[in-house]
């Protein structure tokens, strides 16, 4: 069975940094495309950066220079590092893989406060 499990939330400073884990099982990471979305309160999830089986990377505009994905398919993760956080990053990150239908994870909380 697919499974996403996120790690890594937690509360962090403005100016702070965080690395978030996707661990995915029940499936052959390597073959497919991952990707992080987030959803804050009151508002839609949206995308914030995918990286494809070959290691592309892309990202959304209000993260780049600041946000890095990656993976490591020996150990079926991958990572969302997040440097100089805003307190607009507050939101719930998900991770997203798309085999026959979106999967999603269960969501790891990111709040950005002083």
């Amino acid at each position: 069975q697919l499974q996403l499990v996120e790690s890594g939330g937690g509360l962090v400073q403005p100016g702070g940094s965080m690395r978030l884990s996707c661990a995915a099982s029940g499936f052959t990471m390597s073959y497919y495309a991952m990707a992080w979305f987030r959803q804050a309160p009151g508002k839609e999830r949206e995308g914030v950066s995918c990286i494809n089986s070959r290691a592309g990377t892309n990202y959304v505009d209000f993260v780049k220079g600041r946000f890095t994905i990656s993976r490591d398919n020996d150990n079926n993760t991958v990572f969302l590092q997040m440097n100089d956080l805003k307190p607009e990053d507050t939101a719930v990150y998900y991770c997203n893989v798309r085999r026959d239908t979106d999967h999603w994870g269960q969501g790891t909380q990111v709040t950005v406060s002083s």
